[in-house]
């Protein structure tokens, strides 16, 4: 897939080209995991090794300008403004185009979507995508959405804003289905600003047909795709997954399929249920890919 002639993206981090590098020298299948809003590319850590483990060679990218540790995001939450939807894609198109070999993708949330967008470009051998952000024709709105939302959306002037969440806003909106003390640990470890800017491009999709939170569902080339949906989020409730699930299911060319993942939230990919998760999806693309090969 990768042209050696090709430059260096500005986007592109001495980071993310080390782990492109590095997944290209084993010759595997590489697997590709994309974050989303609130978190960093450190939050799939734990999914890495059970990756690699079962013959992946794994790549965790961040978004443009991402800080290596939750210790500098917070020292300078800044960096993460003014990132919008079709940027973010194209950084992780440009990425994933860098691999010698075609990858499987992984994606949670606004991390989901862009694992949908990728996919509809013909990037993925198969794809999985956790609890994710809604594209434009994804019609439902539910009221735990808008709340969860509310942190950024509440505000026009967030949408140039890098935007922290509270504890409690972590815990509805994330960590609504853990014991409190465990959204403690996780707020701690793994929450961090986010740009505003996706949440009201979202938001306003179906109202912009120039929208860059688009998917192509129809692509013959999309590759098998399999949405996971947390039965107990607030930010991605079953209703937006399923919806998304439907118009994935209109393309005749790949297998679309959806599960619930029973009692768990947003936080499912982070949580300390995540092994379950992360074990779904390996099944799901393990039908589909061999990483022996």
């Amino acid at each position: 897939m990768s042209s050696p002639e090709a430059p260096a993206s500005a986007s592109a981090s001495a980071r993310d080209l080390a782990q492109i590098e590095a997944a290209n020298s084993t010759g595997r299948i590489p697997v590709v995991f994309i974050h989303g809003l609130w978190l960093l590319p450190t939050s799939w850590n734990r999914w890495a090794t059970v990756f690699e483990q079962a013959g992946f060679a794994p790549v965790l990218p961040g978004w443009p300008d991402d800080p290596d540790t939750v210790e500098d995001a917070h020292a300078h939450p800044e960096v993460f403004a003014n990132k919008s939807v079709g940027q973010v894609a194209d950084h992780f198109c440009d990425l994933i185009g860098r691999l010698d070999r075609k990858p499987v993708v992984i994606g949670h949330s606004f991390g989901g979507l862009i694992t949908q967008i990728t996919a509809g470009r013909g990037l993925s051998q198969a794809s999985v995508a956790i609890d994710p952000a809604p594209f434009r024709g994804v019609l439902p709105l539910p009221l735990s959405s808008l709340r969860a939302a509310s942190a950024v959306l509440g505000n026009p002037a967030n949408y140039h804003r890098a935007v922290p969440l509270t504890f409690d806003q972590f815990r509805y909106a994330f960590a609504n289905a853990v014991s409190e003390e465990e959204a403690l640990e996780l707020y701690g470890a793994f929450a961090v600003a986010a740009p505003g800017e996706p949440l009201f491009q979202a938001a306003a999709a179906n109202l912009n047909p120039w929208t860059e939170a688009k998917v192509d569902t129809h692509a013959a080339d999309r590759g098998p795709l399999l949405i996971l949906s947390g039965q107990k989020d607030n930010t991605v409730p079953w209703a937006i997954a399923h919806a998304a699930y439907k118009k994935q299911a209109q393309n005749e060319h790949a297998v679309t399929e959806i599960t619930e993942i029973p009692d768990r939230g947003h936080s499912l990919t982070i949580d300390s249920g995540w092994h379950e998760v992360a074990d779904t999806a390996l099944t799901f693309l393990r039908r589909f890919v061999d990483p022996t090969t």
